[in-house]
């Protein structure tokens, strides 16, 4: 595992115009979790501190060839994080 990749956004993230670029988000939602998702809609995760967030996202933007920036305001989550119902149904097997 790599330990010298930086933890801090890319600067130039916020000034790329091109909206083709695919962005990694890191910010909070309102109750204070990190969240990283990116601007396609297609990745989610979510951490308990920044730093795990940041390097998530930064691995990620290497992978997808992607940039990281800070969110200006609250996420909101793509997947609910409530606890399931215990009436709620269930698959049979996974996907």
């Amino acid at each position: 595992m790599r330990t010298d990749f930086p933890i801090e956004p890319d600067p130039q993230a916020r000034l790329i115009p091109d909206p083709q670029l695919r962005l990694i988000y890191v910010g909070q939602d309102r109750a204070g979790h990190w969240l990283v998702q990116d601007s396609a809609g297609q990745l989610e995760g979510r951490f308990i501190s920044r730093g795990a967030a940041m390097r998530y996202a930064v691995e990620e933007a290497e992978i997808y060839h992607a940039s990281v920036a800070v969110a200006d305001k609250a996420l909101t989550p793509l997947v609910s994080f409530d606890p399931v119902a215990a009436d709620a149904p269930v698959l049979s097997r996974a996907a």
